[in-house]
C-alpha cells in the first residue's frame, strides 16, 4: 500500500495546497529584499492586530485586483497612509493574523462566493444581513484563518498570483517596514485543520492523543502534540524559516498555553542565534508573546510544563493579560449579560442599572486594583499602597499579578477575539450615553492601554471607533461584518444587520434597540476626534523612557499611586536620572462623569504642566496648590521640567 502526503516541511506548494513543491526560495525576492531596512525597535513596544484581507477588502482606494491581498499594502491606497500616519505618531509594530497556508478559503478567486445582494440597502436592527452572509460563509474570500494546513508557506488566498505568493509576501513586508513598522506574525501550531496530513506520516505521533485513543480537540480542531520531540522540532525550524527567509519582526502564538514551556524556550533559543552577518537577520531583537491561557488535556500541568502566564514569568516572552482588560471593559467576554460595567464602560458613577454590576462601589474598587497592577506590567511582587503585592490581589481565584518583569505581559483592551471596544461600550456604557462622550470613554480606555508599563497591544481600528455589528466572534463573518473603513464619512461599521447568529444570538435581545439607535452611529468629526486623541497617547508613550521601564526593580522605584478618589487612578513616574527633560511624570485616569481634582502636593510650586504631547485637553495644573483638575472621562498626562 503506497500513501501520498504533502511535506510538513513544505515552503512552497501546488495550487491549493494539494502537492508541495521543491523551491528555491532566493528565486522569489522582490526587487530591493536583500538590502531591506528595518525599523528602529521602539523603546516602549506598541503593536497594531490588523487581518490581511480587512486592511483592504473595502477600500475604494486600492485597485480592484488588490484588494484583500498583500500588494495592497504595496501602494498608496487609504490604508496605508493610515499605517504611515500612526508609525509617525509612534506605532511600532503590526500584528498580522494567521496568513501561513489555510483550509478555509479558496485560493482561486473564480471558486469564491460572496453574499447576494446589496447588504447596505437593508436596516440595521435586520436579521437578513446576517443571514446572507451564513450562506457563503464557507464558500467566500474571508476567514479569520486559524485553521492550518501547512505551517511554513504563505497563504495563496492572500495573493493576486498564489504561484508567486513568497514574493508578494516579501513585498508586503518591505512595505510595512518601509513605512517605519515592524512586522509580527501570528502562528498557528497549537493545532491543524485535520488530521489527515500528520496522521499519514507517523499515525499517533504528532497529534496529541486522549486517553481513549482520540485525537484532542480543545484547541478546536486536531490539536498538535508539541511535547513530542519532533512536532516541537517543527515549531521551532518553522519559526526560524518565517525569521530568516520572510524577515519576520515577532511571533505571537495562538493558545500558546497548549505548548510546554520548553518549546517556546527553544523557539526563543533558535532565534538567538540569528544573526544579520549569517542570516540577515538580529534574532535577538524578534518579539515574542502569546496566549497563556489553561484549559483543555494540558491544564493545570497534566502533561507537561505549559506556557502559561506564570509560568512564562521572567523568560520576557509575553503573555495577554486579561486581568486589565476585564477591569477596564467589565464583567468577561462569556457572560451572557453583556452590560456588566468597568472602569472604562461607567461604573465609576455611569450606572446602566443592569443587575449584572451588583456591588457597583465594591466591583470599581477592586477593578481599580487590577488596573493599577496591570499599569506596573502585572508584576506580582509589586506593592499596592494597602500593602498588597500584585500576587496577592485576586482574579477569578488566581493571583492577579503574574508577571517578574513588564516584558512578560501584553496589556490590551480588545482583539480580534470578542467584541470591539466600541461594541463593548456599546452594550455598556447607558444607551443615552452620547456620542462625545462614548468617545471619551473610547480614548481613556486605551489611554490604560498605552500608558502602561510592557508591549501595548490595539486591535486594527479600535483608534477609529471600529465597530463589528455587536459581532463577538467574526472569525467567518465575512468581509461584511469585518469592514475596516479607513474614510470616517462612510462610518465605523455599526448598524451593519444584528450580528450572525450562531455566535450572537444569545446577545439579539440587548442589541437590537442598540443597532437601530442612530445616534449610536458616529459620524466623521467623531471618529476624526478618536483618532486625533489616539495619535497623542501613541506619541506620549514614545516621548519619553519612563513608559518603557525595563526590569521589575526600577518600575517599584520609579511608578508609584498617589491616593485618589473612586473612579480616578493616579499615578506617577519618577524621571530622576533616567528622563532627559522631565523629573516627573504623572498620569490622571479620570473615569467619573464629573471633573476630578488630583491632589499632588509634591509638586507645589513647580512648573508642571500637561504633556506637550496633549491638544487642547481639558485639564489645569495649579502650581500653588499643587492640584490637577481633569474633565470627565479623560486621561490626563502632566510633566514636571528637571532641575534647570
Amino acid at each position: 500500500m503506497t500513501g501520498e502526503v504533502t511535506d510538513p516541511y513544505s515552503v512552497a506548494l501546488a495550487p491549493g495546497a494539494a502537492r508541495s513543491r521543491l523551491a528555491d526560495l532566493s528565486e522569489q525576492r522582490p526587487p530591493g529584499w536583500q538590502a531591506l531596512v528595518k525599523p528602529p525597535v521602539r523603546a516602549a513596544a506598541s503593536v497594531y492586530e490588523l487581518h490581511v484581507r480587512d486592511f483592504s477588502a473595502a477600500d475604494p482606494t486600492v485597485p480592484a485586483a488588490e484588494r484583500g491581498t498583500y500588494l495592497a499594502f504595496t501602494g498608496d491606497g487609504a490604508g496605508m497612509r493610515a499605517l504611515r500616519e500612526l508609525a509617525r505618531d509612534g506605532l511600532g509594530y503590526v500584528h498580522l493574523l494567521p496568513v501561513a497556508d489555510m483550509a478555509t478559503v479558496p485560493e482561486d478567486r473564480a471558486a469564491r462566493r460572496e453574499p447576494e445582494g446589496d447588504l447596505t440597502a437593508l436596516p440595521p436592527d435586520s436579521p437578513e444581513q446576517q443571514e446572507r452572509v451564513a450562506a457563503t460563509a464557507d464558500l467566500d474570500g474571508f476567514n479569520w484563518g486559524y485553521d492550518p494546513r501547512h505551517f511554513t508557506v504563505p497563504t495563496g488566498a492572500y495573493a493576486r498570483d498564489p504561484a508567486r505568493r513568497t514574493e508578494e509576501f516579501r513585498a508586503m513586508v518591505a512595505a510595512l517596514n518601509g513605512a517605519g513598522l515592524r512586522v509580527i506574525l501570528d502562528v498557528v501550531y497549537n493545532h491543524t485543520h485535520t488530521a489527515a496530513a500528520l496522521e499519514a506520516i507517523v499515525p499517533g505521533y504528532y497529534h496529541r492523543l486522549l486517553d481513549d485513543g482520540r485525537v484532542a480537540t480543545s484547541t478546536c480542531c486536531p490539536g498538535t502534540a508539541t511535547e513530542h520531540a519532533m512536532m516541537g522540532r517543527l515549531v521551532v525550524d518553522s519559526v526560524v524559516t518565517w525569521a530568516r527567509e520572510y524577515k519576520a519582526d515577532g511571533f505571537r502564538f495562538d493558545l500558546m498555553g497548549h505548548h510546554p514551556k520548553a518549546n517556546l524556550l527553544a523557539v526563543r533559543a533558535a532565534l538567538d542565534r540569528l544573526t544579520p552577518a549569517a542570516d540577515g537577520v538580529d534574532g535577538r531583537r524578534i518579539l515574542l508573546y502569546g496566549e497563556g491561557w489553561d484549559f483543555g488535556e494540558v491544564a493545570g500541568g497534566a502533561r507537561f510544563e505549559q506556557a502559561t502566564q506564570a509560568a512564562m514569568a521572567g523568560t520576557g516572552i509575553g503573555t495577554f493579560n486579561d486581568r486589565l482588560r476585564d477591569a477596564v471593559r467589565g464583567g468577561g467576554p462569556f457572560d451572557d449579560d453583556p452590560r456588566a460595567q468597568g472602569f472604562g464602560s461607567g461604573l465609576a458613577g455611569d450606572l446602566n442599572g443592569a443587575p449584572a454590576n451588583g456591588d457597583a462601589a465594591g466591583r470599581l474598587r477592586a477593578y481599580e486594583d487590577l488596573i493599577r497592577i496591570g499599569l506596573t506590567g502585572n508584576l506580582r511582587g509589586y506593592v499596592l499602597p494597602d500593602g498588597r503585592t500584585g500576587a496577592e490581589v485576586l482574579y477569578n481565584g488566581l493571583p492577579a499579578g503574574y508577571a517578574d518583569s513588564p516584558g512578560d505581559t501584553v496589556t490590551y483592551v480588545d482583539a480580534h477575539d470578542n467584541e470591539t471596544l466600541f461594541d463593548a461600550l456599546a452594550y455598556k456604557l447607558p444607551p443615552a450615553t452620547g456620542m462625545a462622550d462614548r468617545v471619551r470613554m473610547q480614548v481613556l480606555s486605551l489611554a490604560v492601554v498605552l500608558l502602561a508599563q510592557g508591549t501595548a497591544f490595539v486591535h486594527a481600528g479600535s483608534e477609529r471607533l471600529r465597530s463589528k455589528s455587536l459581532d463577538r466572534n467574526s472569525y467567518n463573518s465575512g468581509d461584511w461584518f469585518n469592514r475596516l473603513l479607513w474614510d470616517g464619512s462612510l462610518g465605523n461599521g455599526f448598524g451593519a444587520g444584528l450580528p450572525p447568529k450562531a455566535e450572537n444570538e444569545g446577545r439579539w435581545p440587548y442589541a437590537r434597540a442598540l443597532l437601530a439607535d442612530p445616534a449610536l452611529r458616529p459620524d466623521g468629526a467623531a471618529i476624526g476626534a478618536a483618532r486625533a486623541r489616539f495619535g497623542e497617547l501613541l506619541r506620549i508613550r514614545a516621548s519619553s523612557p519612563l513608559f518603557a521601564l525595563r526590569s521589575a526593580e526600577e518600575v517599584r522605584r520609579r511608578l508609584t499611586f498617589p491616593p485618589s478618589a473612586p473612579g480616578v487612578i493616579a499615578m506617577r513616574l519618577d524621571g530622576a536620572r533616567l528622563d532627559p527633560r522631565w523629573s516627573a511624570i504623572t498620569v490622571v485616569f479620570n473615569a467619573t462623569p464629573g471633573r476630578r481634582t488630583q491632589p499632588m502636593p509634591e509638586l507645589r510650586g513647580t512648573r508642571t504642566t500637561t504633556h506637550p504631547g496633549h491638544r487642547g485637553i481639558d485639564a489645569t495644573f495649579d502650581p500653588a496648590t499643587g492640584t490637577m483638575t481633569v474633565a470627565p472621562r479623560t486621561a490626563a498626562v502632566f510633566v514636571t521640567p528637571g532641575p534647570q
